[in-house]
């Protein structure tokens, strides 16, 4: 067989101008395969599509598997349609006897080449995207990868990417004891890079449909996490595996590791482990309202290291999960989420309490978002020195949303209908009593 690069025969063949039969028939099949395969993916794509839509009011999981089918098939139908049939068109010429010879493929080698390049791009790009979705900076790697694997074509192509592999295995690094190749060290590290990305794809897999599940939150969260950790910790010890490195000599490693932890990350390590205590036993939940130390807000995140405690003026506190693990929290939605809004209010000795505290439950009650059991309630809470003091209460289902506003409109309705009732809420009132003045004695200063 001729050791001629690809592109050498391709120059050859316009040169001669496609004198040959072979090479007629080489375009022949190319021609036919390129055209059939961009309305066979236009087809397959346009059925994809209708299905989606018809499946739009079906659940979730369905919609998601046809959306993914279909960026699958935008991807990969037009070079994977292609692909097969110029493999198909090269077994067919070669039994009728068009190909006596490996020679008289070499073109049609050259577009099989291309195609299969074009398949392994778009489909390494669509696992990089699944696997890190929603990164920005993905779409710069993307380009330097797809740049990466068509220098390895156009060096395949060139006839020259033999002389560069046998450059890279001729060249050695001393690395302690051993000596160790170029090519084993590229290997290695493409061989770990294409575990891990596998096992980041398994783990969003994973953690997608661990998030539709109907376990609680906290334990979504946790598996999720956990089967990443495996599934990269797995990742790396195949990716090693592969290239021949001896994963026993990851024991150093871990050992060093652990006593790093033991020395000089004890505040680190232990706010992972406290992640992980609060993510399994449940005692914080995501949504939750909770106090702790100066901070009072909602649950948004429960990471390893640290929590995030939305405030209800929208500003968040990275909190240590140490600390929530070593101090007292105030969970006020633990066991039950309904909560108790409260205003004071002054009425003259005068009124009639009975009817005060009756138009204070119905001012209460009627706020959109009081709950009917438990009802609102009114009481009095002491004699002051300018009226009876009371407080009316209402129970609300959401106290992430806060008290504020409740407490605004519940004030102004008071404010309003004891108006129009004509009760009266005093005025802090003094009096100032003189006991003796003496007309004798001359003023201050005099």
């Amino acid at each position: 067989m001729s050791r001629d690069p690809l592109l050498r025969e391709l120059f050859t063949a316009l040169t001669e101008g496609l004198a040959r039969p072979q090479h007629l028939w080489t375009v022949g099949v190319v021609v036919v395969a390129l055209l059939v395969g961009w309305f066979g993916a236009r087809l397959m794509r346009s059925r994809v599509e209708a299905r989606l839509t018809a499946a739009q009011g079906s659940s979730h999981v369905k919609v998601e598997a046809l959306r993914l089918s279909m960026e699958g098939f935008s991807r990969l139908a037009f070079p994977a349609i292609t692909l097969g049939l110029l493999l198909a068109g090269e077994a067919l010429l070669r039994a009728i006897g068009v190909f006596r010879n490996a020679d008289d493929a070499r073109l049609l080698q050259l577009a099989i080449t291309l195609l299969a390049a074009m398949a392994a791009i778009r489909l390494v790009i669509y696992i990089l995207r699944r696997a890190f979705a929603g990164i920005a900076v993905l779409a710069n790697f993307e380009r330097a990868l797809a740049l990466v694997i068509w220098m390895i074509v156009a060096l395949y192509l060139a006839g020259v990417l033999a002389d560069v592999v046998d450059w890279l295995e001729a060249t050695q690094l001393q690395i302690g004891k051993a000596r160790v190749s170029l090519w084993i060290i590229m290997m290695g590290l493409v061989s770990l890079a294409v575990t891990v990305l596998a096992a980041l794809w398994l783990g969003s897999i994973v953690e997608s449909r661990l998030m539709r599940s109907q376990l609680d939150m906290s334990l979504r969260v946790v598996l999720a996490r956990l089967a990443k950790a495996l599934l990269l910790l797995l990742a790396v010890l195949i990716g090693l595996s592969a290239v021949g490195i001896d994963v026993t000599v990851l024991s150093v490693f871990g050992g060093a590791l652990g006593v790093g932890l033991g020395l000089g990350l004890q505040r680190i390590s232990s706010n992972f482990v406290s992640g992980f205590i609060l993510l399994l036993d449940r005692s914080l939940r995501l949504g939750d309202l909770v106090t702790v130390d100066k901070y009072h807000g909602v649950v948004a995140e429960i990471n390893t290291r640290y929590t995030v405690i939305r405030a209800l003026d929208a500003t968040e506190a990275i909190v240590p999960n140490e600390l929530l693990i070593s101090t007292p929290v105030t969970n006020h939605t633990y066991s039950d989420r309904r909560s108790r809004a409260a205003v004071k209010v002054s009425v003259s000795y005068d009124a009639d309490l009975k009817r005060v505290m009756a138009l204070l439950v119905e001012i209460a009650q009627a706020h959109p978002r009081a709950l009917k059991d438990p009802a609102a309630g009114a009481a009095v809470t002491g004699f002051g020195p300018d009226g009876v003091e009371l407080e009316v209460g209402l129970w609300i289902a959401d106290p992430e949303r806060g008290k504020g506003d409740i407490q605004s409109d519940v004030a102004q309705g008071i404010l309003e209908r004891f108006r129009a009732a004509g009760i009266v809420i005093p005025y802090p009132q003094r009096e100032v009593r003189i006991i003796h003045v003496n007309p004798a004695s001359p003023p201050p200063g005099g």
